[in-house]
């Protein structure tokens, strides 16, 4: 008489059925995660812009005028320099690129400066993750 051997494990078929959930709960999850990263990133860059603008209207109150390079932040020669304003070196982006600073407005009058990102691209304009963001 043979003996029936009781084996532990699971099925092919059950294995595939897990598999498929698996599948359906990352593609219903990914999306929504995903673009929690890319307004993260434009949070991450406008919350540095404010710490740059802050050391810039420091820089402004001391020397009288807007620094021609953000690295003036950190060292400069010029007469009543006071500092430096910014603790460490002048921060990349998010996205790993320069952020954009002139002294001078040109696109409106009423501001002193611009500071910008350019976004993931480091082109101006562009959409999505590639737009730029602006202080």
């Amino acid at each position: 008489m043979k003996t029936k051997k009781n084996y532990a494990g699971f099925t092919l078929v059950e294995l595939l059925i897990v598999m498929v959930i698996l599948g359906l709960l990352a593609s219903i999850v990914a999306p929504r995660m995903f673009s929690k990263v890319d307004s993260a990133r434009e949070g991450t860059a406008k919350a540095q812009m404010q710490v740059l603008a802050t050391a810039l209207d420091s820089y402004r109150l001391d020397i009288g005028y807007y620094p021609e390079d953000l690295n003036e932040l950190l060292s400069s020669d010029k007469n009543m320099w006071d500092g430096p304003y910014f603790p460490q070196k002048i921060p990349l982006d998010p996205w790993g690129n320069a952020y954009f600073y002139s002294p001078k407005s040109e696109e409106k009058s009423s501001e002193m400066f611009v500071l910008k990102s350019y976004g993931r691209d480091g082109k101006p304009g562009g959409e999505g993750e590639d737009a730029d963001v602006e202080y």
